[in-house]
């Protein structure tokens, strides 16, 4: 039998990221309550929720337990976030918006090392599964993005 130990790889980075991103939305709808954004940052937070559940049996796999820690570079742009918005009130949304889709990049380059690496065949599957998902939420984010500058 295969020692799956051995293929189960950089899950935990990808739900620490997840964790962030969740963390992240939040604080953006409750300071910018706007019933706009608030369905838009509502689907972001369930579509990592749900990767995040679909992940942790594979974060068990590699580490021995849930992971349930966040990133740190989404940590630091959250604070970065916090600090712009105090300083420019007219910027806040587009701030927030635009920290965010970092943060959307940032959960597909951690999906795509992981897809790089040897998984296990179900790992790999879901990781792809996810992977499309996140790219959607991606897309959207950066469309608001867009939408924002303007």
């Amino acid at each position: 039998m295969q020692n799956q130990t051995a293929h189960a790889h950089h899950i935990t980075d990808i739900i620490k990221v997840m964790n962030g991103g969740i963390e992240f939305y939040q604080e953006a709808k409750n300071k910018l309550d706007d019933s706009t954004y608030n369905a838009f940052f509502n689907r972001m937070i369930d579509a990592k929720e749900e990767a995040v559940e679909e992940l942790q049996p594979f974060a068990v796999v590699q580490q021995g337990e849930v992971e349930t820690d966040t990133d740190n570079l989404v940590k630091a742009r959250q604070t970065y976030t916090k600090l712009m918005a105090k300083v420019s009130t007219e910027g806040t949304v587009f701030t927030y918006v635009d920290q965010l889709e970092e943060v959307e990049d940032k959960v597909l380059e951690e999906l795509d090392l992981a897809l790089e690496r040897n998984q296990m065949q179900d790992c790999d599957a879901t990781l792809r599964r996810v992977k499309v998902r996140m790219k959607e939420c991606h897309d959207e984010m950066k469309a608001l993005q867009v939408a924002a500058q303007q």
